[in-house]
């Protein structure tokens, strides 16, 4: 059976994304130490999937810097997950609204993730899908 990451974007005003896999959690990392397209008008209404705000992280080294060390971190564990043959991995990216930079960071991963490994991704934007449900 192949390995699948669950990787979820979330809002800290709710609530930590919950394992429903019983394996009792994962990577959980705040993205609140970058720059905020949301703090901005013209990017209120976007998120992390919007061409504007890719552009907008695209500029910010730090958003890289960021994503390069998490990418270290997966990395190694995905590898030995495989390795090992465990079935779930999750990593959870946590922002304050779950909107801009924890989307990008969740988008980011699941597409650095499909290059380097043969495994299945699920990506959930938890606030997101709330919203969407609220509407």
């Amino acid at each position: 059976m192949k390995l699948t990451v669950t990787i979820n974007s979330f809002s800290y005003k709710r609530a930590l994304p919950e394992d429903n896999s019983g394996n009792g959690g994962g990577f959980i990392f705040d993205c609140r130490s970058i720059h905020n397209p949301g703090r901005y008008e013209e990017y209120k209404n976007l998120t992390g999937k919007d061409k504007e705000v890719i552009q907008f992280f695209e500029n910010e080294t730090e958003m890289s810097e960021f994503l390069n060390h998490i990418f270290a971190i997966v990395d190694q564990s995905v590898k030995k997950y495989i390795k090992r043959e465990f079935t779930h991995l999750m990593v959870n990216f946590g922002c304050t609204g779950g909107q801009h930079r924890s989307v990008y960071c969740a988008e980011n991963l699941s597409q650095h993730l499909k290059k380097d490994f043969d495994i299945n991704i699920a990506v959930n934007h938890i606030e997101q899908d709330i919203l969407k449900m609220e509407r």
